[in-house]
């Protein structure tokens, strides 16, 4: 029985021109054509979230050391420092005195029980595009946080 079914596919595919190879090429043609883009689409991903953690711990720390500190100007720097080390801390090198804007609900801005609105915004670059490209378009991704810190209403006015 299994010589028929031999003989019968030999018949069948003796006249097909070969096709020893083309499977490989084929193989690696596709692979590159979707490999490719999900790797990059991973890249950039990676980094998205990279930046949503920076952004989200530097207004968390932001608002937190402002309403801590002893007056204002005090509570600026510090804010400003600690959304450097959360900037520092997951690779983007932002300025982050530009990253940062802080609001307060009262004037003067520790009024206890007013509260401090920190948010931080981070532009992600797409990697691997030229310089002269980013020039002409736009090419990045601007992620933002905000977080709101309360000014402990028991707080000595200084």
């Amino acid at each position: 029985m299994s010589c028929r079914v031999r003989r019968w596919w030999r018949a069948r595919t003796a006249d097909r021109p070969g096709d020893a190879g083309s499977a490989l090429v084929e193989f690696l043609g596709i692979s590159v054509v979707l490999l490719v883009p999900i790797v990059y689409l991973v890249l950039v991903l990676g980094r998205i979230q990279a930046a949503t953690f920076a952004a989200e711990s530097a207004a968390r720390e932001a608002a937190r050391v402002y309403v801590a500190a002893d007056d204002a100007e005090q509570g600026a720097a510090r804010a400003v420092t600690s959304v450097a080390v959360a900037l520092t801390d997951q690779g983007f090198d932002d300025d982050p005195a530009e990253a940062l804007d802080v609001r307060c609900s009262a004037d003067p801005c520790l009024t206890p029980g007013a509260e401090v609105a920190a948010t931080v915004q981070v532009r992600v670059p797409l990697p691997f595009v030229p310089s002269f490209v980013r020039d002409v378009v736009p090419l990045e991704v601007p992620v933002t946080a905000q977080r709101v810190a309360p000014v402990d209403t028991y707080r000595v006015a200084r």
